[in-house]
């Protein structure tokens, strides 16, 4: 296999985990509020973990807890 080759196998083994993971929710979520507002303030991306995971924890239908 040549290094072009596994460069971008390696390129696309990234891509699937980060949105596996949910990692690349918040590079969306970036782009989306610069495009629709450039002036909007953007939350870091801690605060932004951590309203995700308390909307998650709020709405108990989206199985993220089991009680």
């Amino acid at each position: 296999m040549s290094t072009a080759a596994l460069r971008h196998q390696m390129s696309r083994l990234r891509w699937y985990v980060r949105e596996f993971t949910g990692e690349a929710a918040y590079d969306r979520y970036v782009v989306h509020t610069r495009s629709h507002d450039p002036d909007a303030a953007v939350m870091t991306r801690r605060a932004f973990e951590r309203a995700r995971t308390d909307a998650r924890e709020g709405n108990p239908r989206e199985g993220f807890r089991c009680c």
